[in-house]
């Protein structure tokens, strides 16, 4: 079964930094790369950041840059995201997403409530 898992998230205060993983299992991220989206509460669904397939090279969006890092472990098949600095206005559900064989997959997504 193709799917993504994710782990991590939680309440952390303004300021601190928190991690997020995401494990394939039926598909390679060193095949099809991944990118990661976030959705707050009455908000559209923001792209934040993609980790590209073989070479590994990385984007991200201006608001998380410099501060948001995206990595991926091939042998595990695993991709880490690291947040530091986190405000407030970054609590939001956090996806990992893969196009695969011409269809969207989604982790099932995970919480990040930053308190003031």
């Amino acid at each position: 079964q193709v799917q993504l898992v994710e782990s991590g998230g939680g309440l952390v205060q303004s300021g601190r930094s928190l991690g997020l993983s995401c494990a394939a299992s039926g598909l390679s991220f060193w095949i099809y790369g991944m990118k990661w989206y976030r959705k707050a509460l009455g908000q559209e669904r923001e792209w934040v950041a993609s980790i590209f397939p073989a070479n590994g090279g990385t984007d991200y969006s201006t608001s998380v840059k410099d501060r948001f890092s995206i990595s991926r472990d091939n042998e595990e098949n695993m991709d880490y995201r690291q947040m530091y600095s986190l405000t407030p206005e970054d609590s939001a559900v956090y996806y990992c997403y893969v196009r695969y064989s011409g269809r969207d997959l989604w982790g099932q997504g995970t919480q990040v409530t930053v308190s003031s």
